[in-house]
């Protein structure tokens, strides 16, 4: 493994019963990076987040965590990193600062109480650590989270899906930690379905039904699918899709609030299409950049269902 990857894994792959769930999955996570894990529900992210920490072994594939071997040495990379589940999964009927001082001895940490202060304080909880754990709101259990993650400072931590069912502001504190946690070395996998936050992340991976669609710097992901994307806005845009949907060189018509966002991946053809619609007047036409979200849109159209493999 390179010094610079904090995960390098190949071929990992992981069936229950007839369906394959994680199908040869590939990653390498540079040090320090936030890197975005993208896909649907029942794409695979968290059995891949579960076998990357240790809690489950795969049956195929190889590869490290933190130097450790994914197969062989799971119960040290379980120990290493920090790894916060979808669901809230603490005790509600402890304090903040009970739970943190629990996890805190779990895993062993020294100079205990100076260290759960210090997370208390780190993450503005020290307010309300007296508080029932049961009696937090979303945005403030996904703070006591993520300071349970922390409490025995892992330099990797793996985050499934932490931001489902909390407020907007919450969410944007909460990315502001983890731009500061990376600033200081740490590495971050996080899974997500929020597009204005796939956009943080330095890398992206997309996974569908349990294969990777692609992967790469966050930039350049729309290049890397080729797609070409003009904005279509003005009056009736219902009217509008249906027969774009219709024409060739269109691969992909969607809905962006007041707009639609119209894409292809042969300019020319699409470029035609446009200019002769534009001729009959009614919308307003531009050429962007095609984004991250188009760009989802695309390859997940692409995508065949792995329970519906398993069906066949």
């Amino acid at each position: 493994m390179s010094a610079d990857l904090v995960i390098d894994v190949h071929g990992l792959t992981k069936s229950f019963g007839k369906v394959t769930v994680v199908d040869h999955f590939d990653i390498a996570v540079p040090r320090g990076a936030i890197y975005g894990f993208l896909g649907p529900n029942g794409s695979g992210k968290t059995t891949t987040i579960r076998m990357l920490c240790g809690l489950l072994s795969p049956d195929a594939g190889e590869g490290t965590c933190l130097g450790l071997d994914v197969r062989r040495e799971a119960p040290a990379i379980k120990t290493q990193v920090g790894y916060m589940t979808q669901k809230f999964s603490l005790y509600e009927d402890l304090t903040i600062r009970e739970n943190l001082d629990f996890v805190a001895r779990m895993y062993g940490v020294k100079n205990r109480r100076a260290r759960v202060d210090a997370a208390l304080a780190d993450l503005g909880l020290a307010a309300r650590s007296g508080q029932l754990a049961g009696t937090l709101s979303g945005g403030w259990k996904q703070r006591l989270a993520l300071a349970t993650c922390l409490i025995h400072d892992p330099q990797l931590l793996l985050l499934d899906e932490p931001t489902a069912g909390v407020d907007p502001k919450a969410r944007r504190d909460f990315w502001d930690e983890i731009r500061r946690l990376s600033k200081a070395g740490v590495t971050v996998l996080v899974s997500t379905h929020y597009m204005d936050e796939a956009i943080q992340c330095d890398f992206i991976t997309y996974i569908a039904y349990g294969r990777k669609l692609i992967d790469g710097a966050a930039s350049r992901i729309p290049t890397m699918v080729g797609l070409h994307t003009w904005r279509a806005e003005g009056e009736n845009l219902a009217a509008l899709e249906e027969r774009l949907r219709q024409e060739p060189g269109v691969e992909q018509v969607a809905r962006f609030g007041a707009a639609l966002h119209v894409s292809g991946t042969d300019a020319a053809a699409l470029e035609a299409v446009v200019k002769r619609f534009e001729a009959e007047g009614g919308q307003r036409w531009s050429e962007i950049p095609a984004g991250l979200e188009e760009a989802f849109i695309y390859l997940m159209a692409g995508a065949r269902d792995n329970f519906a493999r398993a069906a066949a």
